[in-house]
């Protein structure tokens, strides 16, 4: 005889696989979280939980915005679902039109997605079918970076490179190599923003040409701020550095602006931040809020008019998804925008990011602190390990900040925080003091 289906506010939480969770640990001593607004979570046992973290990095106007609420509410009254083969809807081309403003030319085509990991296996396969169809069908090999991530998709972890998201999984994909990270605690702790040392980690993809020999590598992925390993800002002039020789070698640039993108740090994208023009911008989380599963990769008009050819009838690229530029998706990015630019909200992280630094800063000097480093509104606080318990002190933190009404979010020994654009001076003070509090207490 099967189970019972579960009741609406069930007490069952076994039959749930949760994503990157200690699922043993939580389930002893679960935190649910019923309801959010603005710059707060609401838990199951009514207390009030300031989000440091935007949700996953993807709510930059905070929770339940108006906006967005109503254009997702009118949206699915109107029309739930359009296919986006062969057809199409409205919104998804003012969606696009209007995307194609935040970033500088020739980035001016978008293909939409539902995630940040899409996203990075999109635009994998567009750099390879792209040299194909320039009749360079031997450029093949992808270059990432060590500590990168860009999803949990095959083409994504492959390109990727944390270890534990790496290591369970065989072999992934082939003619794949990696340049080293930039993260450099002995020349550049405490930095902030822009790391002074470094630059020439750059090189190592030059050495990289020369090994493998620039007519097989076909694209290098890096994220402009790598985030979800901890926070690991580029040194200055690095990206110009790395744009310079992809230019130089006929390989195609894609940025990784998951996180970045969409006012994070100070600006609409990271491109703009840097003044770094890759050939390809990969975007998902803020493009909606975090309210609908959305991503997007923008391309340059050469890369477009690459596949633009042949009789008109015939598709140009044998790619998609379902639930690409999905109505409800489009509306709620729609709203996004709206909200956004009414708001000064993607500019908004400049005008606070002197403050959010000092604040950061404050916490050096407190017990197992050994960096805090910052950019935008993005910061991280590095944590000396255990010893033989590596990650075990920054996961106590998380909780002991959970259980004081701010959360954050860890990585390894690493606190990374990156709070709603909407984050008032008095709530960065919150945060900094909780963070104090919860230090000085780890043991």
């Amino acid at each position: 005889m099967s189970s019972p289906a579960a009741q609406p506010g069930t007490n069952n939480l076994d039959s749930f696989w949760m994503p990157f969770t200690a699922n043993r640990q939580f389930k002893k001593n679960p935190r649910l979280f019923v309801g959010a607004k603005d710059m707060h979570y609401t838990t199951a046992d009514g207390r009030k939980v300031l989000d440091g973290t935007a949700g996953l990095w993807c709510c930059n106007a905070g929770h339940a915005r108006p906006k967005i609420v109503e254009a997702v509410q009118k949206q699915i009254a109107e029309m739930d679902y359009a296919p986006a083969f062969q057809m199409g809807h409205p919104k998804a081309f003012e969606l696009a039109a209007r995307l194609v403003n935040y970033l500088p030319k020739p980035l001016d085509h978008v293909f939409f997605t539902n995630s940040g990991s899409e996203s990075v296996e999109t635009a994998l396969k567009i750099a390879l079918a792209y040299h194909r169809a320039k009749g360079k069908g031997q450029k093949f090999r992808l270059i990432g970076r060590e500590r990168g991530y860009h999803g949990v998709n095959f083409g994504g972890i492959s390109v990727g490179g944390i270890t534990n998201n790496r290591k369970f999984f065989g072999t992934l994909l082939t003619g794949v190599d990696h340049i080293r990270h930039t993260h450099d605690l002995s020349r550049n702790a405490f930095t902030r923003g822009e790391p002074e040392h470094g630059v020439e980690f750059a090189e190592d993809l030059e050495k990289l040409v020369a090994l493998h020999d620039p007519s097989t590598i076909a694209a290098v992925i890096v994220e402009p701020v790598a985030g979800s390993t901890g926070v690991l800002i580029p040194p200055k002039g690095y990206l110009k550095r790395v744009r310079e020789i992809c230019t130089k070698h006929d390989i195609l640039l894609i940025f990784d602006e998951v996180i970045t993108g969409f006012g994070r740090l100070g600006t609409p994208f990271a491109v703009e931040y840097f003044d770094v023009v890759p050939d390809m911008v990969v975007t998902a989380k803020g493009i909606s809020n975090g309210v609908i599963p959305m991503g997007g990769v923008f391309v340059s008009s050469e890369i477009y008019e690459t596949f633009m050819t042949g009789p008109e009838h015939l598709i140009e690229l044998f790619h998609g998804y379902t639930y690409s530029a999905h109505p409800v998706a489009c509306a709620a990015a729609l709203g996004t925008l709206d909200t956004y630019e009414e708001e000064g909200l993607l500019t908004r992280g400049a005008e606070l990011a002197s403050y959010w630094e000092t604040a950061l800063h404050t916490l050096k000097g407190l017990p197992h602190v050994i960096d805090v480093r910052n950019i935008g509104l993005i910061g991280a606080i590095e944590l000396e390990p255990i010893p033989g318990e590596p990650t075990k002190r920054a996961f106590q933190a998380f909780l002991d900040a959970y259980e004081d009404g701010v959360l954050i979010r860890t990585t390894g020994d690493i606190i990374a925080l990156s709070p709603p654009l909407i984050i008032t001076t008095d709530q960065i003070d919150e945060i900094v003091a909780t963070l104090a509090m919860v230090l000085t207490k780890l043991k």
